[in-house]
């Protein structure tokens, strides 16, 4: 088992393993445009998690770096789970000093409630105050594709 390297460096992340990975593998992505993960690489304070120079982990996160902060698209490759890869992949997020001192960070999660409850992520203390615009179909929908 190697150590997980982070680094937030978006020169060094691999866009193709990213977009492979949200696209035909995440549930909550599937079919996402290549174009759709270039933009928001581009917006995001994005994290990478490298094997021996190989990306095996992604994380990123939408935040304004004041106040509010929504983690996103965490993942570490199937090959590479297991290894306690993805409590130091969130060890980094946590620990970034962009993300220190927000009033709220927030997630979605399906199936990962433990891992994220270690680092303090809990049910909202008052989901009736929450609201969304859920388009789940949004990427199936989106003309060209790739």
């Amino acid at each position: 088992m190697g150590v997980l390297r982070v680094n937030t460096d978006k020169d060094s992340l691999d866009i193709g393993l990213i977009h492979r990975f949200l696209s035909t593998e995440a549930y909550w992505s599937r079919g996402i445009p290549r174009a759709t993960v270039e933009r928001a690489i581009e917006g995001s304070l994005c994290f990478g998690g490298y094997l021996d120079g190989r990306q095996v982990a992604f994380a990123r996160v939408v935040t304004d770096g004041a106040t509010f902060g929504y983690l996103a698209d965490v993942f570490v490759l199937p090959d590479c789970r297991g290894q306690g890869h993805s409590k130091a992949l969130m060890a980094e997020v946590m620990a970034h000093p962009q993300l220190q001192g927000l009033r709220r960070l927030s997630l979605a999660t399906r199936d990962a409630h433990g891992l994220y409850a270690s680092f303090g992520f809990a049910a909202p203390a008052r989901p009736e105050s929450l609201m969304e615009k859920l388009d789940p179909d949004v990427y199936m929908r989106t003309p060209g594709r790739t």
